[in-house]
C-alpha cells in the first residue's frame, strides 16, 4: 500500500486524541476524513505531516517509514504537501513568488505545467490581496503540487469560500488532483464535499475510526448510528416493535397509503421540494416534485429493502 498507518496513538496531556488508528491508502486515491469538530481530524493531518509527534504506532509512505517508535522524519523531508484552511500566502510576495519561494531547482521544469493546470497564467504578478478566495486556494494548491508530493493534505479547503463559487472550485480541485494522480487526504465536516470528491470516506469520532468505505456503501450501509446520522437525514419508523430508519430520497409520495404525514414546512431546492413533516410524533424529511402547503396530509410509501436497522444502543442517539 502507498500509505500505511498502523495503531497510531496521539495524546495531548492525558487526553487521547487519536486512539489506535489503522488504515491503508492506494496510490492516486482520494479519501476524506469526515467527523464533527474536535474529533481529531486536523490533529491526524499534523501527525502525518510531522507537525505533531505521535505517541505510538507507525506511519509509512511510499515504502519509507516516516514515524515509529525509533524514527521521526522532519516535516520538510516528508514529501507531503499541506493546503491549510486559511490559505497562508505571504502578503509582500506576488503569486508566482509565493509558489516558487524556496523551490528546489529540480522542480523548476514542473512549474509551467502546474501554473497552466491550476489556471493561474494571467494572475502571476498579482498579490494575495488582489486575488479571490478561489484564486488564493489554487495558488496554495499549485505551491504544493509543484513540489511533486507523495501525499497531499487538504484541511477544510472549501470552508472559507462563498457558496456561489464553492462548487466550481471543488470540481476544479478534483480535476487537478486526479490529473496529477496525487494521493490525497481531504479533511472536512461537509458530507457533500466528501461524497463529491472522495474515492473512500473515513468517519472519525472522538479519535476512533467508525467506518472506512466507498461513499455509496457508507451512505446505504452505515456501520452504526453515528455514521448514518453524519451522512445525512434519517427518518425513524417503528415496525413490529422494532425501530428502523429511512433516507429521505427512499420515500415515495403516493395517492393513497396507510402512512400519512402532516406537512410542517416545504421549500424549493432547485429541481424539487424538500418537505419537513410529522409522522407518529417523529419529524421526517422527504423530497417531492410538487409543492405542499403547511398542514397538508401526504401519503407515502417505501420499499422494505431500504429500511436501515441498528441495535438498541442507537435509539437514544436519535432522540
Amino acid at each position: 500500500m502507498f500509505l500505511e498507518v498502523k495503531k497510531l496513538v496521539k495524546f495531548y496531556g492525558k487526553t487521547a486524541v487519536i486512539k489506535g488508528l489503522d488504515f491503508t491508502l492506494k496510490k492516486g486515491e482520494i479519501i476524506s476524513f469526515l467527523g464533527e469538530s474536535g474529533s481529531g481530524k486536523t490533529t491526524f493531518l499534523k501527525c502525518l505531516s510531522g507537525l505533531e509527534k505521535i505517541n505510538s504506532g507507525s506511519i509509512k509512505l511510499n515504502e519509507s517509514t516516516l514515524n515509529d517508535n525509533s524514527i521521526f522524519v522532519s516535516p520538510q523531508k516528508r514529501k507531503i504537501g499541506y493546503v491549510f484552511q486559511d490559505y497562508p500566502l505571504f502578503p509582500h510576495l506576488n503569486l508566482i513568488e509565493n509558489i516558487t519561494l524556496n523551490l528546489e531547482k529540480k522542480f523548476q521544469n514542473k512549474l509551467p505545467s502546474i501554473i497552466k493546470l491550476t489556471n493561474l497564467e494571467s494572475l502571476l504578478e498579482r498579490y494575495p490581496h488582489e486575488l479571490s478566495g478561489g484564486e488564493q486556494q489554487r495558488t496554495c494548491l499549485a505551491r504544493a503540487l509543484v513540489r511533486e508530493p507523495d501525499l497531499l493534505l487538504l484541511d477544510e479547503p472549501f470552508s472559507n469560500l462563498d457558496s456561489n463559487i464553492k462548487f466550481s472550485i471543488r470540481e476544479e480541485i478534483y480535476r487537478i488532483i486526479k490529473e496529477t494522480k496525487t494521493t490525497t487526504i481531504l479533511v472536512t465536516h461537509d458530507i457533500n464535499d466528501s461524497l463529491n470528491i472522495a474515492d473512500r470516506i473515513l468517519i472519525f469520532k472522538a479519535g476512533v475510526m467508525q467506518q472506512f468505505d466507498d461513499p455509496v456503501k457508507m451512505y446505504c450501509e452505515p456501520a452504526n448510528c453515528y455514521c448514518a446520522e453524519i451522512l445525512g437525514d434519517l427518518n425513524q419508523i417503528n415496525i413490529a416493535n422494532k425501530t428502523y430508519y429511512l433516507r429521505p430520497e427512499k420515500i415515495k409520495v403516493v395517492s393513497k397509503s396507510k402512512n400519512i404525514l402532516n406537512v410542517e414546512k416545504c421549500f424549493f431546492q432547485g429541481k424539487d421540494y424538500k418537505i419537513k413533516a410529522k409522522f407518529n410524533n417523529n419529524i421526517w424529511h422527504l423530497f417531492s416534485d410538487k409543492s405542499f402547503e403547511i398542514n397538508d396530509s401526504i401519503h407515502i410509501d417505501y420499499d422494505k429493502s431500504d429500511l436501515i436497522y441498528f441495535d438498541n444502543m442507537c435509539k437514544s442517539f436519535f432522540k
